[in-house]
């Protein structure tokens, strides 16, 4: 496990940090863009951020720097337009809800994935953990949770948008491990359904949501600059996002969003001089605290399993042929952890969609 072990932990380490670099990159540059610029049309933006990416990947295929790997084109289908779906409906959510509510719909999809993994992949979360991702969502909650103003049509959205959200990222990484495919793979092939679906859809809702029209909006060249380089950051976050949740888990993806919105709060009020107050700044110390006690415990549980295993794997390899070796070998490789006690359970719902 040691050189394997090795890869899998500088790999998860560097697609942690370029996640959260470039997703707060693209906060920054989008805020500009739709703040400054009044360009308001999140949807449609969307729809071109994954247009270039699938384009840039489709370059980077041609230079074969990764091999296409087709899988079964209903599960892409069905993957990328549920993204798309859950998608539109958080920004159905941010328009029809307060601020607050809206950040609250947001902290409550780490508790819905939980609860999802554990009927349906009979995961196993440690009272530690659930105690640090409580003093997180705790702290997110001190730091952006202002408002709360309820509407029923607002609180269907957002049900649905946290459904479809957490069903949308543990497909993410039941696909990459199910199919054996890498983040970069799943990416390529999914890109165009989620794009297509919000091509469609985005300008439809941006145009309820801001009663402008995207088409008939003032492209000055600034404009233009900001949107180039939005769907360029894009590129980065797309694939991060890919990345982190199949090399990890939901759950550390949605944790490190949260990273995201604290360093976002903190670079806005530095570099923006956006109103910052004492609550933002215990709420951030009090997230900060459960990330870091998420981080360590995940770190020390997952340091466990190999050692807790060992005696197993030492009785496998007598008494089990060379094909199942490699089968865990291969397994590793593609993402999964080394250390992982139980095989990936596919959920029922996984046959139709059969999932990032």
């Amino acid at each position: 496990m040691g050189v394997a072990g090795e890869k899998f932990q500088l790999g998860t380490v560097g697609a942690l940090s370029l996640s959260v670099v470039s997703s707060v990159s693209i906060v920054i540059c989008n805020k500009a863009l739709m703040s400054s610029l009044g360009f308001t049309f999140a949807t449609t933006l969307t729809s071109w951020h994954l247009l270039v990416t699938f384009c840039s990947l489709h370059v980077a295929l041609c230079m074969k720097l990764f091999e296409h790997k087709p899988f079964d084109a209903r599960t892409v289908m069905g993957f990328g337009v549920l993204n798309g779906i859950s998608i539109g409906l958080l920004n159905l959510s941010l328009g029809f809800n307060s601020v607050g509510f809206y950040q609250m719909t947001k902290l409550a999809i780490i508790p819905c994935t939980v609860i999802l993994e554990t009927l349906f992949f009979r995961k196993k979360f440690s009272r530690n953990i659930q105690l640090s991702l409580s003093v997180l969502l705790f702290g997110v909650g001190v730091a952006t949770v202002t408002d709360l103003q309820l509407n029923a049509m607002g609180s269907v959205l957002s049900l649905l948008a946290i459904i479809t959200t957490c069903i949308a990222q543990i497909m993410t990484n039941t696909i990459q491990k199910k199919f054996k495919v890498s983040s970069t793979q799943l990416l390529y092939q999914s890109c165009p359904y989620q794009a297509l679906t919000l091509f469609v859809i985005g300008p439809f809702l941006d145009g309820f949501l801001t009663n402008q029209n995207v088409f008939a909006f003032d492209y000055t060249p600034q404009v233009l600059f900001f949107i180039v380089l939005s769907c360029l950051i894009s590129v980065s976050v797309n694939f991060s996002t890919f990345l982190v949740i199949g090399k990890t888990s939901p759950v550390t993806y949605q944790v490190l969003g949260h990273l995201k919105t604290c360093l976002v709060l903190a670079f806005g009020y530095v570099l923006l001089h956006d109103p910052f107050s004492w609550r933002n700044i215990l709420g951030i110390l009090i997230a900060v605290i459960g990330m870091a006690s998420y981080s360590y415990f995940c770190t020390r549980e997952t340091q466990q399993k190999p050692t807790e295993a060992s005696p197993q794997l030492s009785q496998v390899k007598e008494s089990e042929s060379d094909p199942l070796i490699s089968d865990s070998l291969s397994s590793a490789e593609n993402g999964g952890s080394a250390g992982d006690d139980e095989p990936l359970k596919v959920p029922m719902w996984s046959s139709k969609y059969s999932k990032a």
